[in-house]
């Protein structure tokens, strides 16, 4: 994928080597983005959960899309199974630098997770979105799910997606 300055975003495979970074990432958009909506203290109990430990123990059940511009970590996005089922999948960790919102990376990240055979075979996929980008994933065809636009007690919207397979 070309940025709109021309550079390329490539998508790797997660190697353990990267969790430091993407961990950094997605403190980042905590930190800058989503404390607008949550508070500075709502914020900082979620960062002191997010850890690279965290992150590590995600990857031993969820398939791992990092995203690279210019030898760094841009963004990052994860599909599992919705517990142990075969026919639901979750999205998880969607994130982009920052400073690289509205650049169409979080949609190419989305396009990457769609074509993982997790989404493939799934008939039902879930993300929990932040009050932050919940219109995002919105306008990627996920919509609330059950109908019910309400935060739950990890101040998620859940958003679903129901696909014919």
């Amino acid at each position: 994928m070309k940025l709109e300055n021309g550079t390329q975003v490539f998508v790797k495979p997660y190697q353990e080597q990267d969790a430091k970074e993407i961990v950094q990432l997605i403190i980042r958009n905590f930190r800058e983005v989503n404390v607008k909506d949550y508070g500075e203290k709502v914020i900082e109990q979620i960062v002191a959960t997010h850890d690279v430990k965290w992150f590590q123990g995600i990857a031993e059940y969820a398939n791992i899309y990092v995203f690279w511009n210019e030898g760094k970590i841009v963004g990052v996005g994860a599909i599992s199974s919705f517990w142990g089922s075969l026919t639901e999948s979750i999205l998880l960790t969607v994130f982009v630098l920052p400073e690289l919102h509205g650049q169409k990376i979080g949609s190419y990240i989305i396009d990457i997770l769609e074509s993982d055979e997790l989404f493939l075979r799934a008939k039902r996929i879930e993300i929990p979105a932040s009050i932050t980008a919940v219109e995002f994933y919105r306008k990627k065809g996920y919509d609330y799910k059950n109908g019910l636009k309400e935060l739950d007690n990890e101040h998620h919207y859940r958003l679903e997606k129901f696909r014919n397979v």
